[in-house]
């Protein structure tokens, strides 16, 4: 298994990404009926895009899901 070694921002960005991923699904994961929309707060949202400016990968989505899969490859 290859494994790609992230700079810093790489990092960071890779982390907030999976701060909003998780923040996402816990906003729709509740419960049917439960007439709360789903919400996700605009910091989550400014530490990503920040975060990814700061890497260099703002405006160059393919790139960073390119470095992040060659971080995180799927198992088979």
């Amino acid at each position: 298994m290859t494994t790609a070694v992230l700079t810093d921002r790489e990092r960071t960005a890779v982390q907030a990404y999976l701060r909003l991923l998780h923040t996402v699904r816990a906003a729709f994961d509740a419960p049917p009926g439960s007439g709360r929309p789903p919400v996700v707060p605009p910091s989550v949202l400014a530490e990503a895009e920040r975060a990814l400016a700061e890497a260099g990968l703002s405006g160059n989505e393919e790139e960073f899901f390119r470095l992040l899969q060659s971080w995180c490859p799927a198992e088979p």
